[in-house]
């Protein structure tokens, strides 16, 4: 059975075309530092060799643009470049990627003296001059900040939806239509519920589908499963990622996963929320990639799952994020959040900092706080 489809533009991306009657592609993520060519070029190629449509790096700073040169010359995958705070790569990245993707919520970081509007005009002639695809990546952690000032604290689903809705109509009104959106949360309710608005919104924008911070098999597999299945089966979707806290050697289990929910989605294979059976504690881990600074994070990810079972009948949230970009804003919104630096976990209790732990010392530490607050919730 053919998956029926909303009838959204075409976005050409190097060799996939996503959009339209298009089927519906699937990425991945580099988990390497892109620095390390040699592993990076491995993993894009194993991706890619796997099946992956379009493969994602993230590139943070000059060498790593340097890097990307060379990596392009050895790969045939079409590749897409992650931008973070610093806009400006944009120019140094995209002779060598098939889109890019920026953030939003991360245009504030430089140049704050400028309008957002130029950045993206900016961001806008890059990829024309460089005939690249660009995708508006909106980020439940990350929104706008100006966005979020004006509604409701919690409500974040409005944020980003204005969000998007600005940006788009900003590219439509100068010619710039070579793009698709992603509107992205750890909560599968929300990404469902923010996806249906958005395509009633701008239906004829393709959308890129994704649950941020899903976490580890097979609960981030689940969640991931549980958002698509709702979406798609509205024909809400034209490209995906599963994002899945895994080490390099499995990222390609990202891949495998996502066509397997296409294909269980395509027969007919799908099931209510209710017989997936998540447990009601909630851990939330980003997918492992090339901003992570210390790979022992993933090791983490899963010691917390597994310390923590005890607690699996506590409506709480705990998340676990890899780096300085996800870290401080996105636990802000979990019970309790440890994101990893290089030699450090910084540990939090809703927005409030806790302090920093070594990796050996953070496990009991954490414990101590989901015991008290347990405890706490219990007496009230």
């Amino acid at each position: 059975m053919q998956i029926q489809r909303n009838p959204t533009r075409s976005v050409r991306i190097g060799s996939c075309t996503i959009g339209s009657g298009h089927p519906i592609a699937v990425q991945s993520m580099t988990a390497t530092h892109t620095q390390d060519i040699d592993g990076t070029v491995a993993l894009v190629n194993d991706l890619y060799e796997n099946g992956a449509d379009v493969v994602r790096i993230a590139v943070d700073s000059k060498k790593d643009a340097e890097a990307l040169a060379e990596i392009r010359k050895q790969t045939k995958a079409n590749l897409s470049v992650d931008l973070q705070e610093n806009y400006r790569l944009a120019e140094l990245v995209a002779p060598h990627v098939d889109k890019v993707r920026y953030n939003p919520g991360h245009l504030y970081h430089h140049e704050t003296h400028k309008p957002w509007q130029e950045k993206v005009r900016y961001l806008a002639q890059v990829a024309i001059d460089n005939d690249c695809a660009m995708r508006v990546g909106v980020n439940c952690g990350s929104v706008d900040p100006a966005k979020k000032e004006m509604f409701d604290p919690h409500d974040s689903i409005t944020p980003m939806l204005e969000s998007a809705k600005e940006h788009c109509d900003l590219l439509d009104s100068i010619g710039f239509t070579r793009y698709n959106v992603s509107l992205k949360d750890s909560d599968p309710k929300k990404v469902v519920e923010v996806n249906k608005r958005f395509a009633e919104m701008r239906p004829d924008v393709p959308l890129h589908l994704g649950v941020t911070e899903a976490g580890l098999p097979p609960d981030g597999i689940i969640k991931t499963r549980i958002a698509f299945e709702q979406l798609i089966g509205r024909g809400i979707g034209d490209t995906i990622r599963v994002s899945l806290t895994v080490p390099n050697d499995r990222k390609k289990d990202e891949i495998s996963a996502g066509r397997q929910i296409l294909a269980d989605i395509a027969a007919g294979r799908v099931r209510s929320v209710v017989d997936y059976g998540l447990k009601t504690l909630n851990i939330i881990s980003c997918p492992s990639c090339s901003r992570v600074e210390n790979q022992a994070f993933i090791e983490l990810a899963q010691q917390v799952k597994e310390m923590t079972r005890y607690a699996e009948q506590h409506s709480l949230t705990i998340a676990v994020m890899g780096c300085r970009v996800n870290g401080p804003g996105e636990t802000d919104d979990a019970d309790l959040g440890l994101w990893c630096g290089p030699n450090f976990v910084n540990l939090k209790r809703g927005s409030t900092e806790l302090g920093q732990y070594a990796y050996d010392a953070i496990l009991p530490r954490l414990q101590a706080e989901l015991d008290s607050l347990i405890a706490s919730r219990t007496a009230s």
